[in-house]
């Protein structure tokens, strides 16, 4: 198998930790035009959106993260990681789809100033307030839906572990952690443990340490950040309109196939 990923996209983390926990053998590989929004190229060709991750398993080709933990959980049902009841599925299911929704759009709008610089000033601070105070509202939400269970699926590590996992060690990354102590705390350090999350947050470190030396390339149009769907929405919602508009300007953001700035 073949992963188009990059170690830093929460979405591709989620793909390499439910594979790992399958035992799943695959390669990862950092497409070339990543960020560039080419329609030309291998990476083009599997995903006309230009996004990680990707999967190539033979003859199959799939993008959107989700359908590939389905195809994953399909193709290789032991272990699972879906519960077998119809409620478990849609609990772990609905927790996914926050993740990859509301919560990644926060820790990428933070990344945009702590990482690529977007704001600066009382922007700056006002923009990583929104962030740390939406956090805080996903993380008690997500408390609420762990309770007093071990894993998200009650006793056995699934599905909605594989989901949350990279937010919110993300948010820890950012010092937007969870309170010391605090149930989802205790559970990021239990998740953390697991190999197959151990090794996907040691790729996440190690790309994350050069972030500084990379914002250049997004900043000057080398590369362009995708403004998309939740993203753009949460930029919008939290008072960043000028670092749209800014973008736009400046070239240095781009928006999804099809059409759009590139």
């Amino acid at each position: 198998m073949l992963l188009y990923e990059h170690p830093l996209s929460s979405y591709a983390q989620k793909v390499k930790i439910a594979l790992r926990e399958k035992g799943v053998a695959f390669t990862a590989e950092l497409p070339e035009s990543f960020g560039t929004g080419s329609q030309d190229g291998p990476f083009a060709a599997a995903n006309p959106r230009t996004e990680v991750p990707v999967l190539i398993d033979g003859d199959v080709t799939l993008f959107e993260s989700t359908v590939i933990l389905e195809y994953v959980e399909d193709r290789f049902p032991d272990p699972p990681l879906l519960p077998r009841e119809p409620a478990g599925r849609a609990f772990a299911r609905i927790t996914e789809e926050v993740c990859d929704t509301q919560y990644e759009a926060v820790n990428w709008g933070f990344g945009e100033i702590l990482w690529f610089r977007r704001a600066d000033g009382e922007l700056a601070a006002h923009l990583r307030a929104q962030a740390a105070a939406q956090t805080r509202v996903l993380q008690d939400w997500l408390t609420g839906r762990l309770g007093t269970a071990e894993w998200f699926g009650g006793r056995d590590f699934g599905w909605a572990d594989t989901a949350v996992a990279p937010m919110v060690n993300r948010s820890v990354h950012y010092g937007l952690g969870p309170e010391a102590g605090s149930p989802l705390a205790l559970w990021h350090a239990r998740v953390r443990d697991r190999p197959s999350v151990a090794k996907t947050f040691a790729e996440f470190d190690a790309a994350a340490a050069k972030m500084a030396a990379a914002s250049d390339l997004y900043t000057t149009g080398g590369r362009r950040r995708e403004y998309r769907d939740h993203r753009l929405e949460w930029m919008v919602k939290s008072g960043g309109v000028e670092v749209v508009l800014a973008g736009l300007r400046n070239g240095n953001i781009r928006f999804p196939w099809p059409g759009g700035a590139h």
